[in-house]
Parts: structure tokens; C-alpha cells; sequence
């Protein structure tokens, strides 16, 4: 094997688009660390690709799991290429709705879990000045709804987050990619999603209503897993990798339009905004 060969490193690979991007990578022949809170869900994955694949158990969650898979991957491959960060869930309440427990474990896993990984690998990287992190986001990211107000939250943490990162990664030769989806056909509005219990009778037309749909949209999504998979290869080895790829077709609707309507409030506002300054000398 080509010690050429990129090494990608992946979290949350046992369903929807860590799985379908583990597979298209394999496929393609890159080497890949493919993990999961229970292995077993990526060791079939990975026993078809012989040496190139690396089956980890990993819960982003636990910090002390994170440096170990690194440092498994890293021993076993000599280095990492690129990370995907693509471990998290979706979680359904109205804002009042929300019960801490769930609120502060949604947080741990989307945000938290990210920023551990991320500052596990970035020793590798900066050493060899080169590699480039992909933080899976969504459109969740750019515009929000009702419903999933914490799911939000999270997603515009990751975003500000990697903005940032992107800035102070740039000269080191390291990348920065905040991938976001619309609704693809993958567990994040059936079994992996979670909701509260607390159901306040004041939402149920907004919160409610909007709860009910997203679930089901459950295997009748549009996206395709595979097809996303192959277009976040395809944009990490372009010459020039975006910041921001948006997937799929509602992504690109729902971001632009959410564009032209920040810059509409923007300038409706702009003397008073304006105006807020000190006046000219």
C-alpha cells in the first residue's frame, strides 16, 4: 500500500453519512478509521478492506476515548489526513419544552464531542503542516425553525467554531469544511432522533405541528447519503476547498432565501444601525 494513500479519520460511521462516507472512501481505496460507540456496528465495514480500514470504538463524549482513538489511528496508519467530525443527533422540543439533562447531553455529543476530537488531532496536523478537519453542520446551521431551537444551537456553535478555526488553521496549511445537509435519508428523524417528554399545550400549533412533520419525514427524505458522501470527497480533494458546501437542493433554496432576507432586515435598519456609532469628527 501506497503510504501516499489519504487517511481519513470518521465519527459516528454505524448509520447515515459517517456509514455511507466510510463506504465511498473504502471503496475508493483511501485508508479510513472508522468508529462508533459500539464497534461492532463497523467491523464488517471494515474487515472487507483488510489493512486499510480501522474499526474504533469511540463516544465522543468521553474525552479520554477520543486521545485513545487517535492515538490508535495514528499509530496504525502513521498520521491523519483529514477528519470528519460527523457524530450527533437531533432533538425535538419547543425552547420551553427543553429538559436539561437531554439539553446538556445533545450539547456534549454535537459540540463538545466535536471540539474534543478536533483538538486530538490537530497536534498531527500542525506537525506536518497539512490535513483538513470536515465539521458536518446542516442547514440547521444557517437557518432555524421551530421545534428543534437546541438542535440549532449546537449547529450554530459548530459554525461559528469552525469560522474561527478555519482562520487560525489556514496559515499552518490545515483546511476547514462545514458541510451542510438538508434532509437526507438517513436515521436523524427516525430512530436516532429524540424529543422531550414535556409537551405544553400552547405550542402544539407551532412546536407541535413542526415536531409531527419532521418525523415524518422519516425514509422519504430526499438526499442520498451516497451521493453526499461522494460530494465531501470530491470537495476536500478539489484544489480549493469551500468553507461551506451546502447538499442538496432545499439547502441551497432555504440558505439563499434566508440570505436575501437578512440583507432585507439589514437595510431596513441600516440608519439606525448606522447611527449607533459616535459621530464623525
Amino acid at each position: 500500500m501506497n503510504d501516499s494513500t489519504p487517511v481519513w479519520f470518521i465519527t459516528g460511521c454505524s448509520t447515515g453519512l459517517g456509514r455511507a462516507l466510510a463506504t465511498t472512501l473504502l471503496e475508493r481505496g483511501h485508508r479510513a478509521a472508522v468508529t462508533a460507540r459500539d464497534p461492532r456496528t463497523v467491523a464488517g465495514l471494515a474487515a472487507d478492506h483488510g489493512d486499510r480500514a480501522l474499526a474504533l470504538a469511540l463516544d465522543v463524549t468521553d474525552p479520554a476515548q477520543v486521545a485513545e482513538a487517535v492515538e490508535r489511528a495514528e499509530a496504525e496508519f502513521g498520521r491523519i489526513d483529514v477528519l470528519v467530525n460527523n457524530a450527533g443527533y437531533g432533538y425535538l422540543a419547543a425552547v420551553e419544552e427543553g429538559q436539561d439533562a437531554e439539553i446538556r447531553a445533545l450539547f456534549d455529543t454535537n459540540v463538545f464531542g466535536l471540539v474534543d476530537t478536533t483538538r486530538a488531532v490537530l497536534p498531527g496536523m500542525r506537525a506536518r503542516r497539512a490535513g483538513h478537519i470536515v465539521n458536518i453542520s446542516s442547514l440547521g446551521g444557517l437557518a432555524a425553525f421551530g421545534a428543534t431551537g437546541y438542535y440549532h444551537a449546537t449547529k450554530f456553535a459548530v459554525e461559528g467554531l469552525s469560522e474561527s478555526l478555519a482562520a487560525e488553521v489556514a496559515p499552518l496549511g490545515i483546511g476547514v469544511t462545514l458541510v451542510e445537509p438538508a434532509a437526507f435519508r438517513t436515521d436523524w428523524s427516525g430512530p436516532s432522533m429524540r424529543q422531550s417528554a414535556t409537551v405544553i399545550e400552547d405550542y402544539v400549533a407551532t412546536a407541535g405541528a413542526r415536531r409531527a412533520a419532521t418525523l415524518a419525514t422519516y425514509g422519504h427524505q430526499p438526499g442520498d447519503p451516497l451521493r453526499a458522501a461522494a460530494a465531501v470527497i470530491d470537495a476536500v480533494e478539489s484544489p480549493e476547498p469551500p468553507l461551506r458546501l451546502l447538499l442538496g437542493k432545499a439547502a441551497y433554496d432555504i440558505a439563499t432565501a434566508r440570505l436575501d432576507t437578512l440583507r432585507a432586515g439589514f437595510d431596513t435598519w441600516r440608519d439606525v444601525t448606522i447611527g449607533a456609532d459616535y459621530p464623525a469628527a
